[in-house]
């Protein structure tokens, strides 16, 4: 099964843990911290932006396309994801505001 994320969501394949420390100790699976970073598998094509006056009313809408490319190392807010398990294997959703940003 094949997922391709709509408007500005990212499919993310999380870094995976680490088992031990630097010091040799091996971490416990309930005492594993989740990674916040990963790698851009798929993106949406962008998201509409409205602008607003005063009142509330829509003046104009704009096209934002996406920025993140698959491919890309990213680093991402903790609790700004969406977990999908496909095939067995674990993903996150991420909505492209939630990036913080690309390592390089």
């Amino acid at each position: 099964m094949k997922i391709r994320p709509l408007n500005d969501w990212a499919l993310i394949r999380p870094k995976s843990e680490k088992e031990k420390t630097a010091g040799g100790i091996i971490i416990p699976d309930v005492a594993k911290e989740k990674p916040q970073e990963g790698e851009v598998l798929a993106v949406g094509s962008g998201h509409f932006k409205e602008e607003r006056d005063k009142k509330g009313k829509v003046i104009e809408k704009k096209f934002v396309p996406t920025v993140v490319k698959p491919g890309d190392h990213v680093l991402y807010e903790k609790y700004g994801v969406t977990k999908v398990d496909v095939d067995g294997e674990e993903f996150v959703l991420v909505r492209e505001e939630s990036i913080l940003g690309c390592f390089q």
